[in-house]
């Protein structure tokens, strides 16, 4: 992560039980090595943190922005701690926006609530697992009349998918050439792990990186 504390983020996701090493079943069938559950930053503390995080990767990468995008329901605390965070130590204000799962029939009505999705937009997310929930956003954002300036998430499992020997994160770059941002990425974990000397089964993450990675 350019310009970003990258031993300080995991340290602050293992500390707050974000960030597992063990033995963990994923929907995929595979025995994965550790397990990254952004939904676990669940005080204001941990939230406002992680938005200074997600603010400084955009701030470090010179990413454009006019609008900060939430997809439901883990991007809607994302987008809203990110906004947060880079006005409060960037002295940018950006507006943002949510989706709602449902449209709403009611009140203002429609399905999104916040700024207009005009203008380049950034889509704020915690993982990119099969690719679906950014597509949708993408749909949303383009029908709305604007453009998906790119995207950033938590984490990069770097994992091919079961089609195919790219990533998700790489399909939707393909697919949309867009750039998709992560404050950390399996190798960097790898690279934490083997530096720090903690207590984890290197030789079995290396072996997993190696038996399912992404090129």
């Amino acid at each position: 992560m350019s310009a970003i504390d990258q031993n300080g983020f995991i340290e602050f996701a293992l500390a707050q039980g974000v960030l597992k090493f063990g033995a963990f079943e994923l929907k995929s069938g595979r025995t994965s090595p550790y397990f990254f559950n952004a939904g676990l930053f669940r005080d204001g503390a941990a939230l406002s943190r992680l938005g200074a995080y997600y603010a400084e990767k955009l701030i470090a990468a010179k990413v454009e922005m006019d609008v900060l995008f939430g997809p439901p329901y883990k991007g809607i605390p994302l987008v809203s701690a990110t906004a947060i965070a880079l006005a409060r130590d960037h002295d940018q204000t950006v507006p943002y926006a949510y989706a709602r799962k449902e449209i709403k029939n009611h009140g203002e009505g429609g399905s999104l609530v916040g700024a207009d999705l005009s203008g380049r937009v950034i889509i704020v997310d915690d993982v990119i697992t099969a690719g679906t929930a950014i597509r949708e956003s993408i749909d949303l954002i383009t029908a709305s009349g604007g453009q998906v300036a790119g995207v950033i998430v938590a984490i990069d499992r770097q994992e091919r998918g079961q089609q195919g020997s790219q990533s998700a994160i790489q399909e939707v770059q393909t697919e949309f050439n867009i750039p998709v941002y992560s404050l950390v990425c399996f190798d960097e974990i790898i690279a934490y792990v083997r530096e720090s000397g903690a207590d984890v089964d290197l030789p079995n993450m290396l072996s997993y990186r190696e038996r399912y990675g992404a090129a």
